[in-house]
């Protein structure tokens, strides 16, 4: 079985087929960076993560695109109410974004291009909308024909007569028609502009994220991803402003579900976004990624501490088994082929439910190969549960998670891990010439210093303490 995944465009599963053999493109809709990232932002990145690393494990060559809005007009409120420059807003919180997609363990995009870098490309794009008699300028505003394009609204399936106007702008009284949607705003005193042929402005959302996606991915890509609050308009927008312009644009649409608040969608206005900073006093940063990961992408999060508290727990007992199998297990085959039945979930668009479902199924049978000193068998499972893992970018062994903090890199871990060896070896003495009060106050002393013992069949294992 191949990977299907669900493409909006069609409303169906199609199989996934690149446009060239080997290699896949993707374009995923960024933040705009206007304010501290919450864990509705990280849902999207974690799920497209575990899309590209599965694509990876799977044999392709991945370019993955991930933009930055670094102009809107949410950022020139922040902006206005600070007293402080647009750009300090968008590169305050553009590195809060970027903290913690590498907190949650997202593998780096391979480009990640800012809107105001790319007003050249931007301009080639009305151009051409404009020679093709799509758009059109008024009054130093530049406008999408929507009744130009006649598969305005296939994507969100709606149909024009029935949309509302577009609400833009403030200068409704330059279109043509309420619906038709900015590509370019004139400029207005305070706010930042670049120079076109139609006037000075700066560039409207929608055309940003089609001028990026084409320049690096080409005019026909593979896979544009996003949240599915975007669907419309400004998915439905790209697709037109591209495919008028004479672009193939991306060939399958997948979005992610919502995560919402006591069955409300979460947002800054309803007062119940959680930041990430606050999330991760309550759980590791690899148990939040476990969180968001285990639910289908498509699937709607209803954020609850309990459900939270419960992830944490399920993440725990598989790096249990992978922390004591590693005792005896000392090197894992990489390459290990995984299992049929996580194969098959994960191809069947990306059904991570059922994936972590196989991966605790082999971690209970490697509990029972450990229980009775099957190295053989243990060996086999551990592989699986670590390479199973990293395609979910939760392997508890990566040096993103080993240090059980997820910040300490792998050389310091190693030199605690070599102390702690030598404390343990010295508490053993001890209980072997039965000085018991010497090898317990080893013991409390590891304890103070966040360190827990357990004593097993095996010998003693530790582990940084939890929260």
């Amino acid at each position: 079985m191949s990977l299907r995944v669900y493409d909006t465009s069609t409303r169906t599963v199609r199989d996934f087929v690149p446009v060239e053999a080997g290699r896949v493109s993707i374009y995923l809709c960024g933040a705009t960076p206007q304010a501290a990232p919450h864990i509705g932002h990280v849902r999207s990145s974690v799920n497209y993560d575990v899309l590209r690393r599965w694509l990876l494990r799977s044999g392709y060559d991945v370019t993955f695109c991930r933009n930055l809005t670094d102009i809107d007009d949410k950022i020139l409120y922040v902006a206005w109410r600070e007293g402080v420059p647009w750009w300090a807003v968008s590169s305050r919180y553009a590195r809060a974004f970027t903290w913690a997609y590498d907190t949650l363990g997202c593998l780096p995009p391979t480009v990640e291009p800012r809107a105001t870098g790319h007003v050249t490309e931007m301009v080639e794009l009305m151009q051409r909308l404009i020679e093709r008699g799509h758009a059109y300028a008024s009054g130093g505003d530049v406008y999408f024909d929507v009744k130009s394009y006649a598969g305005y609204g296939a994507l969100s399936n709606q149909r024009l007569e029935n949309m509302r106007e577009a609400g833009d702008t403030d200068t409704d009284s330059l279109k043509r028609d309420p619906r038709d949607f900015a590509l370019w705003k004139g400029e207005k005193p305070g706010e930042p502009s670049w120079p076109t042929p139609w006037g000075r402005g700066r560039p409207g959302w929608h055309l940003e994220c089609s001028a990026m996606a084409t320049k690096y991915l080409g005019s026909t890509f593979d896979i544009h991803g996003g949240g599915m609050d975007l669907i419309f308009p400004h998915h439905e927008n790209e697709i037109a402003q591209s495919k008028a312009a004479g672009d193939g644009f991306a060939r399958y649409w997948m979005h992610n579900g919502l995560l919402a608040v006591g069955g409300e969608k979460m947002s800054k206005s309803l007062g119940n976004s959680l930041l990430i900073p606050s999330l991760l006093e309550k759980v590791r940063p690899v148990e939040l990624r476990y969180y968001l990961a285990a639910p289908h992408y498509r699937s709607v999060i209803d954020y609850s501490d309990e459900a939270l508290a419960e992830a944490a727990a399920a993440y725990r007992r598989i790096e249990g088994f992978v922390t004591r199998a590693s005792e005896m297990i000392h090197d894992v085959d990489a390459d290990a082929p995984l299992p049929e039945a996580f194969v098959n979930a994960m191809n069947d668009d990306l059904a991570t439910p059922q994936a972590l479902a196989v991966v605790h199924e082999v971690v209970r049978e490697g509990n029972n190969a450990l229980a009775v000193g099957d190295k053989e068998q243990l060996a086999r499972h551990l592989a699986e549960t670590q390479n199973m893992m990293d395609v979910l970018g939760l392997d508890p062994r990566s040096p993103q998670w080993r240090s059980g903090a997820g910040h300490v890199d792998t050389d310091l871990h190693d030199t605690i891990e070599a102390l702690i060896r030598v404390a343990l070896e010295q508490r053993q003495a001890a209980r072997a010439r039965k000085d018991y009060a010497a090898a317990d106050a080893i013991r409390d002393s590891l304890a103070a210093a966040g360190i827990t013992v357990e004593d097993t069949a095996q010998g003693p294992r530790w582990e940084i303490a939890r929260r």
